[in-house]
């Protein structure tokens, strides 16, 4: 048995992480997006699992009762259409799991009927995640089909009916013409977070033909100074419900599903308008139309209006045509006028083929749509927030005929698991969860206001899709899932029934006991809320009343949710979500504490993606190098909001790394002698609680990356340094050596349980306390001495460069006390004035001017040691420098042979050098 199946077995059978509720011990809950097993783990997914791990197996160790769960999310229609796509034998899907997964042919014949799929990846999964060493109390995963889980949302959803939250009517939802089904982010193969972006659709004319103009700002349809025409394409004349439209041949047919009477009248070049003007609807002002090839005849209507002030790549476009036309300012903002001009300058931009201008058209959004107000020469809309603007005018529009709404998703293509490409589409008689609500988006952004985000510069992104998002659509017909309860032809989409079940967790090893046609609507009110009465409650459930308020306990005892984390592209849908519903169904003492998001996984500089086959399985990963270095891999490369690169040298670098940090610490255990503690000693121990203080630190504000480099990669150098400069003492590597292999077991647990045992304990170090930072234990005096005898080598080093030479003998001059005081009176402020009332320092007047004129006061170290602290620092380096040079090392306080006049170069904590 190797070390990993050794410590797996002792794990699960001393059942280490199951998680119940301990009055004396204080709560730690944590949750990661739970997986849909419709395919094997990758690199990626060990990366997004590994980081909830690390801080469960940190708090565990501080003395936390951690609770971290897991759950297989299988509802949605993505294994209906892998079956479906098996069962025709398409060879892109039977290459991807026969050859990319590598299941084998009979189970992936099995794969036609769509269970067998959830069955075999969920269970490979699990192997993985054990295979890492993840402290998941295993007693509480479900699966989001059982029925158990369904009554959960059921109950969700008539809750949230009764609030007003869930409407009906006509909603726009990605949709895909060959399954006949709106689809969510799960059902897709590409495209998974494209939105869909409302447009309002400005109607300029040429004589009697409409340019439909889609914007997502149509406030800033006063600002138009010209519209962008394809001179390459052929557009379409089309009576759009009795209008005669220009369009691009793409858009007329994503007009017809958007339920519009579209009727073909003939062809027109976009060349044959170029140099054309049109009207502007709002104030009648004739306009230019100019030619664009970068107008996209798939996206939107293929009839751009151009904003050159308030949309960096119009103004970038005309700047590159170099156009006469001038920005037309129609936003005030702090100021500035023409905002996307100076973006735009801000950001360096030089043409439209930089990638920076997506980025300066995010910024000039933000910053109008956060601060900006529409321009008081605008009649009718002068003053007001642009936020408020947009919505009017949009109305306004609507109401006059001159605008309508459009649909477009955000990026493209989008694509079916089926292997379709899906469309927008308006469904009449479509369930939408109204996050439009003002009242529902207030407690929601109260709900942010009071929460912990992870990076910090994402919670404006929440507060941006807080404010952003409307309807959603969350019904479909098609798919696994629990069917809404007042309309059962209809199902809960996955994105829906994903919102809450943090809180699920809590209580879902009970409800596995419980027939679930017993889980009564009043049972969850009970649980969650407290209301109603217990003794019917149970009694509907067929439980006893004890059971029931231990359900309920347990579930006041873990919530609220102390962190939750996902991944960046859910921002803008479930994570926000999750606090919306949240805010819904719970009072606010237990909405959510915090979240962190993560970025994306890239291998070899290039996205990862099982589509492609560009992907390392984990299971190949931890075959390879094992899991501790795959763990440490992947939580050393990158903070876990930043995108992290895969790199197969690096992996193996760091599996080196992990061994000279094994070897280092049985090295330690081993050694015996009985020396007495010197300032080294006490350097490495305050280095070591250091480390210890550094690490806790970033480990509490889940700066993973950076806990690695002072827990592992810096106190790494230490020790070799250390190990260097002295013989070893035992006792100072014995204690190094225990705190150290504790310092380190979040990250490597499998090594750490092998060095813990191997230093003599028989408890598990998962179970053992983390170290404490301790100030006491740093001495400052040391570090500072270290440090000063380092800067002395790096100061040889570079003179030996430059001479060329092969020293004789090294002279090394320290500054006398005059000079620390003088550097004690130029950091409390004092003037060269009153420096000279100084008589110590006015008898060295014109040294004290030069050095003055030549000191920058935040260049002088915090601690300033004497003369006398200094020459103890080098003397007892003295005898290490002469071996590492091969020659005498000479410290002089006060020079009586300075052939070069370097004394007077000495400063305090950089002395004076001359090698001979």
């Amino acid at each position: 048995m190797n070390a990993e199946d050794k410590w797996i077995k002792r794990w699960r059978d001393d059942d280490i992480f199951k998680a119940e509720p301990d009055p004396e011990k204080k709560k730690f809950f944590l949750t990661v997006a739970y997986p849909y097993p419709s395919g094997s783990m990758h690199v990626g997914h060990g990366r997004t699992y590994t980081v909830p791990d690390v801080i469960a197996r940190f708090k565990r160790m501080q003395g936390f009762n951690v609770l971290f769960p897991m759950a297989w999310h299988v509802t949605g229609s993505p294994v209906l259409g892998i079956a479906e796509r098996i069962k025709v034998g398409d060879p892109k899907t039977l290459r991807i799991y026969g050859d990319l997964y590598r299941v084998p042919e009979k189970e992936l014949e099995s794969f036609k009927e769509p269970l067998n799929i959830v069955k075999y990846f969920s269970k490979e999964y699990r192997e993985n995640m054990v295979r890492l060493g993840y402290s998941i109390d295993w007693s509480r995963q479900f699966l989001t089909t059982t029925p158990q889980y369904s009554r959960f949302i059921t109950w969700q959803f008539l809750s949230l009916r009764d609030k007003g939250l869930v409407g009906k009517g006509e909603h726009p939802v990605r949709y895909c013409p060959r399954c006949d089904n709106p689809v969510g982010d799960h059902d897709l193969m590409e495209g998974e977070s494209a939105s869909i972006n409302e447009f309002v659709v400005v109607k300029f004319r040429v004589d009697d033909l409409i340019l439909p103009a889609a914007t997502l700002r149509p406030e800033t349809v006063f600002g138009v100074t010209n519209m962008w025409l394809n001179p390459k394409i052929t557009y379409l004349k089309v009576l759009v419900d009795g209008e005669e439209w220009l369009l691009s041949r793409e858009a007329s047919d994503k007009m017809r599903e958007c339920g519009r009477d579209v009727k073909k009248l003939g062809e027109v070049s976009g060349e044959e308008l170029i140099g054309r003007d049109c009207v502007n609807p709002v104030n009648n002002e004739s306009v230019p139309i100019l030619a664009a090839s970068f107008v996209d005849p798939d996206y939107a209507t293929g009839v751009v209006m151009s904003v050159p002030a308030h949309a960096p790549y119009d103004y970038v476009a005309l700047r590159d045509l170099k156009s006469d036309i001038k920005p037309k300012t129609i936003i005030d903002l702090d100021g500035v006028d023409a905002p996307a001009k100076a973006v735009v300058e801000e950001l360096g931009i030089r043409s439209q083929k930089d990638n920076k201008l997506e980025e300066a058209t995010e910024v000039v959004y933000r910053r109008e749509h956060s601060r900006g107000r529409m321009s008081s020469f605008i009649e009718g809309y002068g003053g007001l927030p642009v936020d408020e603007a947009r919505v009017k005018i949009s109305s306004d529009l609507a109401v006059s005929g001159d605008g309508g709404l459009f649909y477009e998703f955000s990026e493209s293509p989008v694509v079916c698991r089926c292997g379709s490409k899906c469309v927008i589409k308006l469904i009449k008689d479509q369930w939408f969860l109204e996050y439009s609500s003002p009242e529902w988006k207030d407690k929601t952004l109260n709900c942010l206001s009071n929460l912990s985000v992870v990076p910090s510069e994402t919670r404006q992104n929440f507060e941006y899709f807080i404010g952003w998002l409307k309807n959603w659509a969350c019904t479909r017909r098609v798919g696994l899932g629990t069917r809404l309860p007042w309309d059962d032809k209809w199902i809960i989409e996955p994105l829906s029934d994903s919102t809450i079940y943090m809180a699920y967790y809590t209580i879902a090893h009970h409800l596995e006991g419980i027939d679930a046609s017993k889980i009564s609507r009043e049972f969850f009110d009970y649980v969650f809320l407290g209301s109603g009465d217990a003794v019917e409650v149970a009694e509907s459930a067929e439980i006893s009343s004890e059971v029931l308020e231990k359900i309920r306990a347990e579930f006041l005892y873990w919530y609220p949710l102390d962190w939750r984390l996902s991944a960046k592209d859910l921002v803008g849908n479930h994570l926000t979500f999750h606090m919306f519903h949240h805010t819904a169904l719970f009072p606010d003492e237990l909405w959510p504490q915090g979240i962190v998001v993560f970025g994306m996984g890239l291998l070899e500089g290039e996205k990862m993606s099982s589509s492609k086959g560009n992907i390392i399985l984990l299971e190949d990963a931890i075959e390879k190098y094992g899991s501790d270095v795959v763990r440490l891999f992947l939580m050393g490369c990158a903070e876990p909001w930043q995108d992290f690169d895969w790199r197969s040298e690096l992996v193996e670098n760091t599996g080196r790394k992990l061994k000279q940090y094994s070897e280092l610490i049985r090295y330690s255990i081993d050694l015996d002698n009985s020396i007495g503690e010197r300032d080294i000693d006490r350097w490495l121990l305050s280095r070591l609680h250091e480390s210890v203080r550094e690490t806790t630190e970033a480990l509490d504000s889940f700066q993973i990356r950076k806990a690695l480099q002072h827990a592992f990669f810096e106190f790494i150098r230490h020790v070799n340094w250390y190990l260097r400069r002295c013989e070893p003492r035992a006792e100072t590597l014995k204690e190094v050596a225990d705190t150290w292999i504790r310092l380190m077991a979040p990250f490597t647990p499998f090594t750490c349980e092998e060095l813990w045992e191997s230093a003599g304990n028989k408890e598990l170090v998962s179970l053992s306390p983390y170290p404490v930072p301790s100030p006491d234990e740093v001495d400052d005096s040391v570090l500072v001495g270290e440090e000063l005898v380092k800067a002395l080598m790096d100061d040889v080093r570079r003179i030996l460069e430059v001479t060329g030479s092969k020293p004789g003998k090294i002279h090394v001059y320290l500054a006398p006390d005059w000079k620390r005081l003088l550097y004690g009176e130029l950091s409390s402020g004092k003037s060269m004035g009153e420096l000279m009332k100084n008589p110590e320092l006015r008898v060295h007047g014109k040294e004290v001017a030069s050095i003055v004129k030549n000191t920058r006061v935040d260049e002088i170290p915090d601690l300033v040691f004497s003369q006398k602290q200094e020459f103890e620092s080098f003397t007892g380096a003295k005898s290490f420098l002469e071996e590492v040079f091969g020659c005498s090392f000479v410290l002089y306080r006060s020079p009586d042979y300075d052939p070069k006049n370097k004394a007077k170069a000495s400063r305090p904590m950089r002395p004076g050098i001359y090698v001979e």
